[in-house]
């Protein structure tokens, strides 16, 4: 029994994290959270460090859940490349109660034709922008609901936390008009470092074991970003257009996002594979405060297929999501600018075929 718990605790690891929406739908990234029942650090109370990289490419366009084929044909796609590494700390208590803290570390690449000489200036007009730094430090509080020593086939833990605005969400490149002329401004909200908001998080971790091999696992997590607007613009380093003032699109959105992800684990030795789905996103509106400013709402489902490789203090695991289903929604100014012109309106979004996720988890 002991070894199916800590089964629980390596794939139940959050390994995409609360993690980009692999695209320009910017949900960031938050970190890790092992989840386990606590048996396995019932006689310990020390720490365990769990670190994720993670890579994705996006490059296919959505408006709605129709993918916008042309883009690609005709070369004027946005393709972003995210890496990312997220160092969680964990500080066991007891076997109920821990607390975490996750320092996460940002690259960006950004290239585009639009943002610069503009689509119809030809592939050498492409040109790329770029971010790095320390995004969103996240700090929680874990609790079990259930005595772990007591309840060892089935628990549900709580983790409530705080995001803070730590990463710069003005983080500033050049735009090039033309080959001789380029212009200093904030890089694109999807690359930006962070979102300038102070946030309150709420996360749910349970599992159940059927067997000593076979378990299954579920997370939800939610981030509530009470601001509405950072005050950065989205004119990259311009003038605002008479549309973007009109619509409310013309500053930044400080959004919620969510995921929540549920799946079957089966374990052979030290070996650990996994079968689950989740689902991640934006919402249009957020839970508390207004919503006004530019955010691409949306979401991903994806399939996500995992494995891990436990030693005596380490584990070591990959994953994969794999989009099974995009779907960029209508923001606040797309609604304001159906309204007033009285067609439908919806903006589109850049989202990833997949998400790489590579890391380990040592205890201390």
């Amino acid at each position: 029994m002991k070894k199916s718990i800590i089964l629980i605790a390596i794939i139940s690891i959050n390994f995409a994290q609360h993690s980009h929406a692999q695209g320009c739908v910017a949900i960031r990234g938050l970190g890790a959270y092992s989840c386990g029942n606590g048996e396995d650090i019932k006689d310990s109370s020390g720490w365990t460090l769990t670190a994720n990289s993670r890579y994705f490419k996006s490059y296919k366009h959505f408006v709605g859940m129709v993918e916008q084929k042309e883009r690609v044909e005709l070369g004027t796609e946005v393709i972003n490349h995210t890496f990312g590494l997220d160092l969680f700390f964990q500080k066991h208590f007891n076997n109920r109660i821990s607390i975490g803290i996750n320092l996460p570390l940002i690259s960006n690449a950004r290239s585009s034709l639009y943002e610069h000489g503009g689509n119809t200036s030809g592939a050498s007009a492409r040109k790329t922008t770029h971010s790095f730094g320390i995004g969103d430090i996240r700090g929680a509080v874990y609790y079990w609901l259930l005595d772990p020593s007591k309840r060892k086939k089935f628990n549900l833990q709580a983790g409530l936390g705080i995001k803070l605005p730590s990463g710069d969400y003005r983080y500033q490149d050049y735009f090039y008009r033309n080959d001789t002329t380029r212009t200093l401004g904030p890089v694109d909200q999807s690359i930006q470092i962070g979102d300038g908001g102070t946030g309150i998080t709420l996360e749910l971790n349970g599992y159940y074991a059927f067997s000593h091999d076979l378990s299954m696992y579920a997370n939800f997590f939610y981030l509530s970003n009470p601001r509405e607007q950072n005050g950065v613009s989205t004119a990259r380093g311009g003038v605002s257009t008479t549309a973007q003032l009109q619509y409310g699109s013309n500053v930044m959105s400080v959004p919620d996002q969510y995921m929540y992800r549920a799946g079957m684990n089966y374990m052979k030795g030290k070996w650990t594979v996994s079968m689950g789905i989740r689902k991640e996103g934006i919402p249009s509106e957020d839970l508390i405060g207004e919503s006004g400013g530019f955010r691409r709402p949306g979401y991903v489902v994806s399939a996500e297929p995992g494995i891990a490789y436990q030693s005596r203090k380490s584990t070591f695991f990959f994953n994969l999501p794999i989009a099974m289903q995009r779907n960029r929604t209508q923001s606040v100014p797309d609604k304001i600018r159906t309204q007033k012109t009285g067609t439908y309106f919806k903006g589109d979004a850049a989202f990833a075929d997949y998400l790489i996720n590579i890391g380990i988890m040592v205890r201390l």
